[in-house]
């Protein structure tokens, strides 16, 4: 492995490093005394790690657990802790385990006494995780919303948009069942602007947006079942709530700048969200970094896919990378990363991919055509024909996803 690519994975641990949620939950929960015993509910992609740091700093007045999870996200060493239960769940698309995970948290939260209070930890991924239906619609249909919106290229404030008003614990509506109790909330961000009502679709902060659908909706979601209206801002729920977001993609770029730094790199963090169609960004990065200066260039974002019927395998940051890849062709001097914060990039096993100069012709060697994966959506079949995925499992935290690239001078 040459050094470039061995100190893009370096700078990008060191990022996952800075907003690892164990760490941000202790730096959060640092001197706060309950003054009774406490009840803990960690939901999303970061819940275990989240979970481990609240147990640390609670110690005697931890009394009970809930934990939610992606499924092979839940740490063993949380398993086995009598005081704590562990469901994983279905995600990106909700299945049976995401409706009783919503039924077992309704049933937590209400068999605590009136003395414990809540502390909730929330990180991305929720939205699939847990589920409360209201009348009239089924599991089926959710299952469909949720795969037309993973298709549809639309952004996380967009779909969650819609998942709300088919939830009856989204858009605050969890916050209706606990009026008068004292909440902790803190939230790892894997969204845009750092929103609490957009993080996990919100389930106990109001939604401040003007809650219209999307225009391109189908007509068949629009005729679906819908929850009962939301709690708006300034509903009492509301007033004994406390939201905090403790980890966001900021924090992780400003450490891969100073990981970079120390490694002797010339930084030029680009603050500017990289949103919109995979393919034509990892385009228009690789074009950047092939006529910007030397060093390392740092990106960060959430970009969309449109998928084809019977897409292939991969994710929206391997469908970047390969793009890339294809400007960069050739150009033994740079070397560029996309991958997701989680560990994860859509339904795979990568957290994304790490390509450069030569990847293409490694891919080639192997069978693959780049344009046809890249309109299949299988840039994971040629990213792993061509050996260029990152796999890290799952990494304790979600705060979008990272770009890095390193151009180095040519003589």
């Amino acid at each position: 492995m040459s050094l470039a690519r061995k100190h893009l994975l370096q700078i990008y641990q060191a990022a996952l490093a800075a907003v690892q949620g164990g760490d941000c939950t202790q730096r959060a929960l640092s001197g706060y005394d309950p003054g009774g015993p406490v009840a803990v509910i960690a939901m999303g992609k970061a819940a275990s790690s989240m979970m481990q740091g609240a147990m640390v700093i609670l110690g005697d007045a931890f009394d009970e657990g809930l934990l939610i999870t992606k499924e092979g996200h839940c740490d063993t060493s949380l398993q086995g802790i009598e005081n704590i239960r562990c469901l994983e769940s279905a995600h990106p698309v909700p299945d049976q385990r995401s409706l009783y995970a919503g039924q077992t948290l309704l049933e937590f939260i209400a068999a605590q006494s009136v003395q414990h209070d809540f502390i909730f930890l929330i990180s991305g991924g929720t939205s699939s995780l847990v589920e409360i239906l209201p009348d009239g619609l089924c599991l089926e249909d959710l299952r469909k919303v949720n795969q037309w919106l993973l298709g549809s290229g639309l952004n996380i404030t967009a779909m969650n948009c819609v998942r709300k008003s088919l939830s009856c614990i989204k858009g605050g509506r969890l916050a209706q069942r606990l009026v008068g109790r004292h909440v902790n909330c803190l939230m790892i961000s894997d969204v845009p602007d750092n929103s609490p009502h957009v993080i996990g679709s919100g389930f106990l902060s109001p939604d401040n947006s003007d809650r219209s659908q999307p225009d391109d909706i189908p007509e068949w979601i629009k005729k679906l079942p819908k929850a009962p209206p939301a709690p708006l801002l300034g509903d009492t729920c509301f007033d004994t709530i406390d939201v905090r977001v403790i980890a966001k993609l900021e924090d992780a770029m400003q450490a891969a700048k100073k990981e970079a730094v120390a490694l002797g790199y010339e930084v030029y963090l680009h603050e500017a969200l990289i949103t919109g169609d995979a393919q034509l960004a990892g385009q228009q990065l690789a074009h950047a970094l092939c006529n910007g200066e030397s060093g390392l260039h740092i990106w960060g974002g959430e970009t969309t896919v449109c998928l084809p019927d019977n897409p292939g395998y991969g994710g929206r940051n391997q469908q970047l990378a390969l793009a890339a890849a294809v400007e960069l062709s050739g150009m033994e001097e740079c070397y560029f990363l996309a991958a997701g914060t989680d560990g994860s990039d859509g339904p795979t096993e990568a957290a994304g991919a790490l390509v450069g100069g030569d990847t293409l012709q490694r891919g080639a060697q192997a069978g693959f055509d780049v344009q046809q994966a890249l309109a299949a959506a299988n840039a994971g079949g040629f990213l792993q024909a061509s050996d260029d995925l990152v796999i890290t499992g799952p990494t304790g935290t979600n705060v979008m996803d990272l770009i890095l690239a390193i151009k180095l001078p040519t003589a």
